[in-house]
């Protein structure tokens, strides 16, 4: 999954969980008054990214702890944890729900049962919910990809997303684009339904929520197991630090270098680096630490570092 700062991903986490904490409770209140099973599914929906925010807050939380002789790494990595625990949520208590849902509600339709939305007095409530909520999801989805812009640069935003090593500003935008499509998805079931008189388009609009909200549950956990699994450094990370090493004063050339992000801002580095021939141990601590600087210099990221010096007898 370029590094994202805590600060801005912060910012997008609390403009949606304010966002999601009201739609939610307007959703539940027109599922109420109409049984609409778009608007059920859409009010989970915003129950589970609600819950989602929450996570991720903790996980920030969780990783600015200090190192630990349990822990001698840090907690960097439980903001990916809580990002994969996300997309746990967002597939069984989204995805896995809408499309019970949908089920349930279909075998109502078939039986015959009538259909609260159309016969109620309420049928413009979920309407008018459904427009505010994409109002309200629009507001949350424009904070995200204002704070994602700097950091995504000139790449596009499936490689933003696919190769962020800090979780938070992609879950949010992933799940902020699937609240707006599922948003839309439950407006066309609700309206069509109230159109036709046909409640079958009030359960394809459930089923579809229930679909989209799987496929960006699979994309979240794809990504985050690997971050999870270990990455190493973004190439241009990884340019820079081999670059600095191969400059530094004594050392001849970086026999292999290795890198690993031990969290979004943390990365632990372990290069073997042939320094010149010499009888002094002075000398090689000081190659050693003339190459150590130049790392954090070039790479302040780095706060694991391990070099193993070896005589340099060329290629």
């Amino acid at each position: 999954m370029s590094g994202v700062s805590t600060h801005g991903g912060n910012r997008a986490v609390v403009a949606a969980l304010l966002a999601n904490s009201f739609i939610a409770a307007t959703k539940f209140g027109a599922w109420a008054l109409t049984r609409s099973a778009s608007m059920l599914a859409e009010a989970v929906h915003s129950v589970a990214d609600t819950g989602n925010q929450i996570l991720l807050l903790v996980g920030g939380r969780s990783a600015a702890r200090e190192a630990s002789e349990e822990h001698p790494f840090g907690y960097g990595r439980a903001r990916y944890i809580n990002a994969f625990l996300v997309s746990i949520i967002l597939f069984s208590l989204g995805g896995l729900f809408a499309l019970y849902e949908a089920l349930h509600k279909y075998e109502e339709v078939a039986a015959g049962h009538p259909n609260e939305l159309l016969e109620g007095p309420w049928w413009w409530v979920p309407v008018v919910v459904l427009l505010a909520a994409i109002i309200a999801e629009g507001f949350s989805f424009r904070t995200a990809i204002r704070e994602s812009l700097p950091h995504k640069g000139r790449q596009s935003w499936t490689r933003f997303i696919r190769t962020a090593k800090s979780p938070e500003l992609p879950v949010i935008l992933l799940e902020d684009f699937a609240a707006l499509l599922g948003l839309v998805f439950a407006l066309m079931g609700v309206g069509v339904t109230l159109l036709t008189h046909n409640g079958l388009w009030d359960v394809a609009g459930t089923a579809l929520i229930g679909l989209l909200l799987i496929a960006v549950a699979v994309t979240l956990a794809v990504e985050t197991r690997s971050l999870l699994l270990g990455e190493a450094a973004r190439p241009e990370s990884v340019d820079r630090i081999r670059e600095a090493l191969a400059g530094a004063d004594g050392v001849g050339r970086v026999i292999h270098l290795k890198t690993l992000h031990l969290g979004p801002e943390e990365v632990l580095v372990a290069a073997k680096i042939a320094v010149e021939p010499t009888t002094s141990a002075q000398r090689v601590a000081e190659v050693i630490d003339t190459a150590e600087l130049a790392i954090r210099t070039a790479e302040p990221q780095v706060t694991a570092l391990y070099l193993e010096p070896d005589i340099d007898r060329g290629a």
